[in-house]
């Protein structure tokens, strides 16, 4: 069995942990490893992710398998996005081991039921054009409404479609 638990400040490292395992295989054949190493470094410091959750209202979620408490990978979120009826994933990553076992769909659903409850009327995200995650969403009902180019520092970029779901109310 899979469990959903809010991440607290004291679960910091794991995210990292996570992300740092994650990043290599799901960006490796789009990204330069040069950016790789420059994005986990500007998003997964520790300073980093204490600034989100305690100055942008980012929500980390972990998932863990329960029985070995191995951990499987996270999600963060922000309600509210931008002072629209939207929440936003930030970030959805899971180890390359737990992927295609239904923990994607598991923390997905668990945001959106937050986020309704919440009084969000869409779920949005970011995802990097390239990746192979977007047939992932796009199955998890969630469709291509722009196209972002986002200037990240450092001669680098991020190529991305933002995808949204409405939430049924």
């Amino acid at each position: 069995m899979i469990t959903i638990t809010p991440a607290t400040e004291h679960d910091l490292p794991i995210i990292r942990a996570i992300a740092y395992q994650t990043w290599p295989s799901t960006f490796g054949e789009i990204l330069s490893a040069d950016q790789i190493g420059y994005m986990l470094d500007m998003m997964y410091s520790m300073d980093a992710l204490n600034r989100q959750v305690n100055e942008q209202n980012h929500v980390f979620l972990l998932a863990q398998e329960s029985e070995s408490k191995t951990y499987l990978g996270f999600t963060s979120y922000e309600f509210d996005y931008k002072g629209l009826s939207k929440t936003k994933i930030h970030k959805i990553y899971l180890l390359p081991a737990s992927q295609g076992k239904g923990v994607g769909k598991l923390l997905i659903n668990e945001v959106a039921e937050l986020s309704s409850a919440h009084g969000n009327d869409t779920l949005s995200l970011n995802v990097n054009k390239y990746n192979k995650a977007v047939q992932f969403y796009e199955r998890m009902d969630f469709f291509i409404v722009d196209n972002e180019t986002i200037d990240i520092g450092n001669g680098f970029i991020m190529d991305d479609y933002v995808m949204e779901k409405p939430m049924k109310m």
